[in-house]
């Protein structure tokens, strides 16, 4: 993981936090001012490590505990219980994209930030990502934003040199300004290097693609604004899928899912040379790749323009006990020092335009990724993000069609019929 704080930034954060958790009492059961256990639940990397020692240090009354899991899948069948059994919950929950929809129906499950000086903080944050944070009637603040996922493509230098494919980035950019030229590029690669496969698995491309092309479209992926499925008429759902699945048609993908123990695995036996990388995917193939994967890989643009995937929420459930003390916890990791804490930690980019301008973000580059210019290339892209709306159930859909397209790639689901097996799968899930 890159460096912690900079000790001229955690003079910053002691000062911009000191008074955050003081003696004002418990809102329920156990008291803010004496010793306090907060236990924040993640997946991924979020960049947090050395927020929560900065916190510790400047909180002596404060011991954080992180509980993480390594992607959203494993994670959301835990929050679901978590919040349907009213217990089990850390004070601290990050919600991401597309299971934030899920519990802003569930809004009196959470805090409400504006209790606790929440309409103070706006200006932190992206309007947009500001405004997912909110209840549609305006009256509950359920979220603080922390990372958006602007969209790049992170690939193997020394594996397309191998095939080759030009390793500089932006010649490397120039291979692909579409997915057509992005698969054209693929098989050429695969050509020349059958062990290899071109992509990780559909899952990534399906994920990038959507978002993609329902951001330049309707506005809308799975569902509508209303939140009706519209799986099988929504024109951008039908070209992201058809664009995937001829991935899987010409065997250019490993079928496997980001995260995944296969897909950890995966990173340090050559098993694939791209995958579609938001800025947060950047931290997680830096674990898990290692050492072996030190200088290997790069960043270049997406095909198709700009696009983004993912990025999160942090939310305090009402079964804390320490509701008072989580949610400044809560504004701290999102306050704009603690987004770019987070950044160079894990490569999380901010939803905060203060720290995105920030030089230790838009000047950063990453040893790692062959000193890409990461906070220059996720930098640009952010400007260009047209959020999506999802659905309650988008996460439901989205892994049955997931599902789907592996089967293709994997022989067990015909090309010809994966459209109209994804249609079922999609109303199924949705039910």
């Amino acid at each position: 993981m890159r460096r912690g704080l900079s000790t001229a930034m955690a003079a910053v954060l002691v000062g911009s936090v000191a008074v955050a958790c003081g003696g004002d009492g418990d809102d329920k059961g156990g008291s803010d001012s004496g010793p306090v256990e907060l236990t924040v639940d993640v997946f991924g990397a979020p960049g947090y490590d050395a927020l929560y020692k900065q916190y510790e240090q400047s909180h002596p009354n404060v011991k954080i505990k992180q509980r993480k899991v390594d992607n959203l899948d494993a994670y959301m069948p835990r929050i679901q219980q978590w919040m349907a059994t009213g217990s089990g919950a850390g004070d601290v929950v990050m919600l991401e994209e597309g299971i934030l929809p899920l519990y802003m129906q569930q809004a009196n499950k959470f805090v409400n930030f504006f209790d606790y000086g929440g309409k103070s903080l706006e200006q932190n944050f992206l309007p947009w990502k500001w405004n997912m944070g909110i209840t549609p009637d305006g009256k509950q603040l359920v979220g603080l934003g922390t990372d958006v996922g602007p969209l790049a493509i992170c690939y193997r230098k020394d594996l397309f040199k191998k095939a080759g494919l030009p390793t500089d980035r932006e010649k490397v950019s120039q291979l692909w300004t579409t997915w057509d030229d992005f698969l054209a590029t693929g098989q050429k690669f695969q050509e020349k290097s059958p062990k290899t496969k071109w992509l990780d698995g559909a899952p990534a491309v399906l994920r990038a693609t959507v978002l993609q092309d329902a951001g330049n479209g309707p506005g809308y992926s799975y569902f509508d604004k209303q939140n009706n499925l519209v799986f099988d008429s929504n024109p951008a759902v039908k070209k992201a899928f058809d664009t995937t699945l001829k991935f899987e048609e010409n065997k250019l993908t490993a079928d496997l899912s980001v995260f995944t123990p296969p897909w950890q695995t995966a990173l340090k036996r050559d098993t694939f040379a791209t995958v579609p990388c938001p800025s947060w995917m950047l931290g997680g193939i830096q674990k898990f790749s290692g050492d072996y994967g030190k200088g290997k890989w790069d960043v270049a643009t997406t095909p198709g323009g700009a696009g983004y995937w993912g990025g999160s929420w942090l939310a305090v459930p009402k079964q804390s006990k320490h509701q008072k003390a989580a949610a400044e916890l809560a504004k701290f990791l999102t306050s704009p020092e603690g987004q770019v804490g987070a950044f160079k930690e894990a490569n999380v980019f901010p939803s905060s335009p203060q720290a995105a301008q920030d030089p230790a973000v838009a000047g950063a580059k990453d040893e790692y990724f062959s000193d890409a210019p990461v906070g220059k290339i996720f930098g640009d892209l952010v400007a260009s993000v047209k959020p999506v709306h999802l659905g309650p159930k988008n996460e439901a859909v989205r892994a049955a069609v997931e599902n789907v397209l592996t089967s293709v790639g994997q022989g067990r689901v015909k090309p010809e019929d994966a459209w109209a097996r994804s249609v079922d799968e999609a109303k199924k899930a949705a039910r």
